[in-house]
């Protein structure tokens, strides 16, 4: 009887572990009758995290590794005076933008692993600087999260400007699931907005509460590595990535709770649960979430007119299945999945370039640029 008791604990526990494996509704297809092909525009590259494009339409690289390339021309060359750049686990320089009138006033904002600070290891920063030649200068540090740790895990990093000027940008939950996410006095976790000077807007939803970091905008995020202005309707999007199942899109509104790791759709990598339930009074539900896991990276809204049928679809890079994920979403909710250009490698990042083309980073590949099937 004692075995027969066992065997049914064994099999309800195993059971329950696995209870939110639940494949999504919509599965990603193949794609039919697709009209673009892929042609590489910067070859050679490893882990090209972010990229950028001067008014020139030469174009501004991270590398991961710690790197600033600036490509022009078929030319690539390394920027000087580039931050002292930490490199732990997913750790590394991470991503860059430029100011939305950069013609006029010439920063450039970049995000990544410091180890300035108190503490060993380190955390993610956000610094602007201007490019005078080759070379990064007038840097300044606008934030920088604490405290720093060895953790090689969720760092983060995008950065996006919403219609207003305001500056967001993204940090992980650095491997501390049950501590930072859901604390407001604490960094990571979190997507941060600032004015484009570092400073804090007044309006900021934690500005009045004792203790908080009053930069932070949103929070209960796992680890964003998309951040997208919806050009459409001015908000600001977000992908992150979930545990075992559960990466999640997100459109990121002021003071909104988004859960993790209370509320998730996914497991632990061992295949337990750390929670069992998916919803919960106060937080917010994703846009739309994927099991199995995409390992979701960069992420861009198509708008431009050189891409008729993919107009308003979101496209995702998935570092793990190595495509670039086409999702129609329609009413704020996902009605098709598309995997494209599968098998090119891990995607890194996907850009709509000022001229409307797709630019899209493919590590130990480069950079590709989508166009028409001629």
């Amino acid at each position: 009887m004692k075995k027969l008791y066992n065997i049914l604990i064994f099999v309800f526990v195993t059971c329950f572990s696995c209870a939110q494996q639940v494949e999504s509704l919509v599965k990603a297809e193949e794609p039919t009758n697709i009209n673009y092909i892929a042609q590489v525009v910067v070859p050679d590259l490893n882990i090209p995290w972010g990229m950028t494009f001067l008014p020139d339409g030469s174009m501004l690289i991270t590398e991961k590794s710690g790197e600033l390339i600036h490509f022009k021309s078929g030319e690539k060359t390394n920027i000087e005076g580039v931050p002292d750049v930490y490199v732990r686990g997913q750790g590394g320089f991470l991503d860059i933008k430029l100011h939305p009138d950069y013609e006029n006033n010439g920063w450039i904002y970049m995000t990544y692993a410091s180890t300035d600070g108190e503490g060993e290891g380190g955390n993610t920063a956000l610094i602007r600087a201007k490019l005078n030649g080759n070379s990064l200068v007038e840097t300044e540090v606008l934030y920088k999260a604490g405290p720093n740790t060895k953790k090689g895990q969720h760092w983060g990093s995008r950065i996006e400007f919403d219609n207003e000027g305001y500056l967001y940008f993204s940090i992980g939950d650095r491997g501390n699931r049950d501590v930072n996410p859901q604390d407001i006095t604490r960094d990571c976790g979190k997507i941060y907005r600032l004015h484009d000077d570092g400073s804090i807007p007044a309006d900021n939803p934690f500005v009045d509460t004792e203790n908080a970091k009053t930069a932070i905008y949103s929070y209960g995020h796992r680890n964003p590595q998309g951040m997208v202005k919806n050009p459409f309707t001015g908000a600001i999007w977000v992908n992150e990535h979930g545990p075992k199942g559960g990466d999640e899109i997100n459109i990121v509104k002021k003071g909104n709770n988004y859960g993790w790791p209370v509320i998730s759709y996914g497991i632990n990598y061992s295949g337990t649960t750390f929670t069992d339930i998916t919803e919960k009074e106060g937080m917010e539900q994703p846009l739309f979430y994927w099991v199995p896991s995409i390992a979701p990276s960069g992420m861009t809204i198509v708008s431009s007119d050189k891409y008729p049928d993919w107009k308003g679809n979101v496209l995702v890079g998935s570092l793990r299945f190595e495509y670039l994920e086409r999702l129609v979403v329609e009413n704020n909710e996902v009605t098709k999945r598309e995997k494209l250009f599968e098998g090119e490698g891990r995607v890194r990042n996907v850009v709509q370039s000022p001229d409307g083309y797709i630019y899209v980073a493919i590590e130990n590949l480069g950079i590709i640029r989508i166009v028409k099937e001629k």
